[in-house]
């Protein structure tokens, strides 16, 4: 059985309290591995070597760090087999789509930030008139001229949690811009899905970073995790995950006057009006349904389909729902994996059961993938059939909570106005897609979406260079892009008397 430890200040270490969890496969539905179940002396240890760390990697040239971290991305790029099998055995998502979309864009991240710091420059100001005379000084023109820059610094240990459902593309979302503008990490994967962290730290060594600059605990998050946010000597927190526990992280955060990024949950219409791309609407709503088993905070969970092509979308999304292949996710064929565990798997059915309470159409899926139907090896997993649902109450639990599962509901509209009220009717404004012909709509609706990303006529098109983050009960702050920069470096401005 393999055995994932910590990693800090360059090595590998059990937890002090010589506690483990145990690590399942979810296609299998059997312990395969066991990690660290640490606590607050183990992310104790962990600050204390970023701490140690932090002023050679934070004055060291951001053209060294950049060479460190673009190598790091080509160790990822070289590994991309091993870590997609590693990815797809610990999540149990197809490993086709770990493959072409988790380590590739894992490697991606790390490119993305090791390039965007030899681009970064200060702003600067020349004054002439000040905004108001400086007290006792000299009041001719020249003795009020002035030069004034600005300088951007890292803030010093940097705490990252990241989530299970996208363990390497998120974990390296997170680190990446953190150490390349010049911070140390303690890093805190998901307990849930911690091998390609573990992984990441043995390429981070390969690739010549420094001791001490990246570690990674791993744990639960009532522990670990809360131990890392409380720690007084991380000033930054950025975390992935659940609404509720955001919450407290927030609150936490802010009694300390730490700096804080909170990317949480989702409930995301996908609006589909009767002059779209019927076509291509379809093939893309099943998509935003069903990818990683519905297992992305930005999956569109929520069809609103304008009434004309309502009964004809519905058909069509329950046909392609059906087409997924359900099957062993080390299979390249295989399109439909497992859920990430047991006690998701019963989440997901509570959500379906509550639906047929209700009232709800169930036209396809609603339970668990019979076991006859798997092969002999997956006969114990996590598999939930694709399902999708009509008939429910726009203000019943089933819509307006985040299932995070392979469930879609589908409603009808009239109107535009009814469309943008249905789409911003949730607690969550994380994102939204929408598909129309009508260039003028698009814009007037994508500006009427309280949503952090709108995507008119495609689903999950990614540009790095952009902001990301949520409105509402879906999170504070932005990550990627010159906002990623931004939150890991504190600014300060120099005024010099010419």
């Amino acid at each position: 059985m393999q055995t994932i430890r910590n990693f800090i200040n360059g090595r590998f270490a059990d937890p002090q309290g010589g506690a483990w969890l145990d690590n399942c496969e979810p296609a299998v539905g059997a312990v395969y591995s066991r990690v660290a179940d640490s606590d607050e002396r183990d992310i104790a240890a962990a600050v204390a070597a970023a701490k140690n760390a932090f002023p050679a990697w934070s004055a060291a040239p951001s053209t060294e760090r950049s060479r460190v971290l673009l190598r790091l991305a080509d160790l990822i790029d070289r590994d991309r087999e091993k870590l997609a099998r590693a990815e797809s055995i610990d999540t149990g998502k197809p490993i086709a789509l770990a493959r072409t979309v988790d380590i590739p864009r894992a490697a991606a991240n790390m490119r993305f930030f090791a390039t965007a710091i030899l681009h970064e420059s200060g702003e600067f100001f020349e004054t002439d008139m000040p905004a108001a005379p400086t007290p006792g000084a000299a009041s001719s023109a020249q003795a009020q001229r002035a030069l004034n820059y600005t300088l951007r610094r890292p803030r010093g240990v940097a705490g990252c949690i990241s989530p299970w459902n996208l363990p390497l593309y998120l974990f390296t979302w997170k680190i990446a811009p953190a150490l390349a503008t010049g911070n140390t990490v303690v890093g805190k994967p998901s307990e849930v899905t911690p091998m390609t962290a573990s992984m990441l730290a043995e390429l981070s060594v390969e690739a010549g970073l420094p001791p001490g600059v990246l570690n990674i605990v791993h744990g639960r998050g009532d522990r670990a995790g809360a131990a890392l946010v409380q720690h007084p000597d991380v000033p930054a927190i950025t975390f992935t995950g659940s609404t509720k526990v955001g919450g407290w992280i927030g609150e936490t955060c802010g009694r300390m006057f730490k700096r804080v990024s909170l990317e949480l949950g989702g409930k995301n219409p996908c609006i589909v009006f009767a002059d779209a791309d019927f076509d291509a609407a379809l093939e893309t709503g099943v998509r935003a349904a069903f990818s990683n088993q519905g297992q992305i905070c930005l999956c569109g969970s929520r069809m609103l389909v304008q009434r004309g092509i309502f009964d004809r979308f519905v058909e069509g999304l329950v046909a392609g729902a059906r087409a997924l292949r359900i099957g062993d996710p080390m299979e390249d064929s295989t399109r439909h994996g497992a859920q990430v565990s047991a006690p998701h798997l019963a989440k997901i059915e509570s959500y379906v059961e509550l639906a047929r309470q209700l009232g709800g159409k169930i036209h396809c899926g609603g339970r668990r993938v019979p076991a006859d139907n798997l092969p002999s090896r997956c006969r114990g997993g996590y598999f939930f059939e694709p399902t999708v649902i009509t008939g429910l109450a726009n203000d019943c639990r089933v819509i307006q909570e985040e299932i995070f599962g392979p469930v879609v509901t589908v409603q009808p509209f009239d109107t535009e106005a009814e469309a943008v009220a249905l789409a911003n009717s949730t607690p969550y404004g994380l994102a939204a897609s929408l598909w129309t012909g009508d260039a003028g709509r698009a814009h007037r609706v994508a500006a009427a979406i309280d949503a952090g990303i709108v995507w008119v006529n495609c689903w999950m098109l990614r540009d790095l260079r952009t902001p990301f983050g949520g409105m509402k009960n879906s999170g504070i702050g932005r990550e990627g892009g010159v906002e990623a920069l931004r939150f890991f470096t504190e600014q300060k401005t120099v005024c010099v008397r010419c």
